[in-house]
């Protein structure tokens, strides 16, 4: 039976309507990002007293290449639920320094709903908030630093479109249970004390350092700490106020930590001491991993990359002034184009010989045709013509030439308007 159009209208949008009860447009939206999380992992969050919608803050470890999920639990501490190996990550160990250096960013950064791309052309992604209030004090540069899909980095850090989904699930549901901003710890390795002592000759050690306190507190505490900066350098629970006025590039404030706070953390740094020294004792530690050697590496890359974003010839890997790379400066580099360089070299190559064609072809087409001579009568000498090589018009004519002493002089000859007219 054929149901008619203007019955069968409000039918489809009741039904549409209905269907989308209990739902949002998230649900709707493109790339996964209605995508809900196995119920197996729901199931060990409340195992250990936490909702879907609790409270989230995300760690990520270059060296180890790792992303950890943590959510607040009943009591208020935080405690990780699951973890994800990063696909790929941008540059070396190190922070990020200018534009174009393809470093991914090292630091504490803040994630708010605005910062979510459902839409994102990488499946789905956030952006990390870099620059920061450190970066900008330290006059970092770059833009659009993501955790994002698609297994593809330059400068972010990269994962599965299956993780990311995941990852944004997290996200959005603590959105959705009224948190406000998300924090997001990114670090060069995990801050022990073995790895400490391993990277205690490199040019970011002192940086690192200063990341280390805000890692202690979140290890002390299992609470995301406060972070502020000042003097150019993070603090970490520096003040209870959150409307303390905290200037970047000012002197910082006076403290006014909890005592138990200052006990429990003088207590961690005096067993971290003692770790580290026997670290650097022995003498037998895994030998450190490339890291970005500083503003002067950074600028080198920086103009690598713009040369190889021109379709200029590179090399295949950018510049390194990393002391593991030091013997390989003296061998011949591999050179590259960009594929998509090549690529637009081709097509424009096929465009201007297509053009070059067209023109031809058009040349011929409008060539006017030549015009047509009687012929003298059969007793007379032939009339002859100069050579050219443009075509034949009544322009390009020339007068007749002598005839040869042999034979014997042609007769006049009437004018061509004559022989026409005749």
């Amino acid at each position: 039976m054929k149901i008619p159009t203007h019955i069968l209208a409000p039918l489809m949008l009741t039904l549409f309507l209905a269907g989308c009860q209990g739902s949002s447009l998230e649900d709707l939206s493109p790339n996964g990002a209605g995508t809900q999380l196995p119920e197996k992992l729901v199931k060990s969050m409340k195992a250990k007293g936490m909702s879907t919608t609790s409270p989230v803050m995300f760690r990520i470890f270059k060296e180890e290449s790792v992303l950890e999920v943590w959510k607040r639990k009943d009591n208020g501490r935080y405690d990780m639920v699951t973890s994800y190996q990063i696909c790929k990550w941008s540059g070396k160990l190190g922070p990020k320094f200018i534009e174009g250096d393809r470093q991914a960013p090292e630091g504490f950064y803040s994630v708010r709903p605005a910062q979510m791309n459902p839409k994102s052309s990488y499946y789905l992604s956030f952006n990390t908030g870099f620059p920061n209030g450190l970066d900008r004090a330290l006059g970092r540069t770059g833009a659009n630093l993501m955790v994002h899909g698609a297994c593809s980095s330059s400068g972010c850090y990269s994962m599965t479109d299956a993780q990311v989904a995941q990852i944004y699930a997290f996200a959005r549901d603590a959105f959705k249970g009224g948190q406000e901003s998300i924090q997001l710890e990114a670090f060069p390795f995990r801050m022990t004390a073995a790895n400490m002592a391993r990277y205690r000759d490199d040019p970011n050690y002192a940086f690192w350092k200063n990341l280390k306190e805000g890692y202690d507190h979140f290890e002390i505490t299992k609470v995301p700490p406060k972070v502020d900066v000042c003097e150019k350098k993070y603090v970490f629970n520096h003040t209870s106020d959150p409307n303390a006025p905290i200037a970047a590039t000012s002197t910082c404030p006076p403290s006014d930590q909890p005592e138990s706070l200052k006990m429990a953390y003088q207590s961690y740094q005096t067993s971290y001491e003692t770790a580290f020294s026997s670290m650097v004792g022995k003498g037998k530690i895994q030998p450190p991993s490339r890291s970005i050697q500083g503003l002067t590496e950074a600028k080198i890359i920086a103009d690598w990359s713009a040369r190889r974003a021109r379709g200029e010839r590179v090399t295949q890997e950018p510049p390194s002034l990393s002391p593991q790379d030091k013997d390989a400066a003296s061998k011949p580099q591999i050179m590259v184009r960009l594929a998509s360089a090549v690529a637009a070299d081709k097509a424009r190559e096929e465009k201007e010989a297509a053009k070059r064609s067209r023109m031809t072809k058009n040349t011929v087409l409008t060539t006017p045709a030549p015009v047509a001579l009687a012929t003298p009568a059969p007793s007379a000498a032939p009339m002859t013509q100069a050579p050219t090589s443009a075509p034949e018009t009544t322009a390009a004519l020339t007068p007749a030439t002598s005839a040869p002493a042999a034979v014997q002089p042609a007769p006049a000859k009437k004018a061509w308007w004559k022989i026409i007219g005749n």
